[in-house]
């Protein structure tokens, strides 16, 4: 049996490229481009809200789905498991039966989120991200250096 599996979760942008984050610590949601977060210039991500650093950035959706879907793997491996030693203790004093295989958790798709933010320009790191529309009147912090950023258009 292998121990290594691989999976990968796509999460999608929306219309503009943007994909939705979440912070740990205040649970604000906000939206950066992935060539922004991937950037090796950016060392930390702020959040806009609180402007602290927060260890990752993931949305309770992203969760769900990652744990939905190692939870199948790990009862897919399982029975194959079971299986083989079905075949292999087939005749002889004992025997063992595998079972029906499990049912899966459902693997309910990404959801590009939520659309009413606003997307504001950081003149610090000429970056920009999408932001609560109270924050963008009223300031906030840029996601890729924490600079609180008070202009108002």
């Amino acid at each position: 049996m292998s121990d290594d599996f691989h999976m990968e979760i796509s999460i999608p942008a929306d219309n503009d490229g943007y994909i939705l984050l979440q912070c740990p610590n205040c649970g604000t949601f906000f939206k950066a481009t992935p060539s922004d977060i991937e950037d090796d210039g950016v060392l930390e991500l702020f959040c806009p809200s609180c402007g602290l650093v927060g260890e990752d950035y993931i949305t309770e959706d992203v969760l769900e789905l990652a744990m939905a879907m190692a939870q199948n793997k790990a009862m897919d491996m399982i029975h194959e498991e079971f299986k083989k030693m079905e075949r292999q203790f087939r005749k002889g004093p004992v025997t063992f039966k595998a079972g029906k295989r499990p049912k899966h958790e459902p693997e309910n798709p990404i959801r590009s989120g939520i659309e009413a933010l606003e997307i504001v320009s950081f003149p610090c790191c000429k970056r920009t991200a999408k932001v609560k529309p109270i924050l963008s009147m009223t300031g906030c912090y840029c996601p890729f250096c924490g600079v609180k950023n008070y202009e108002v258009e």
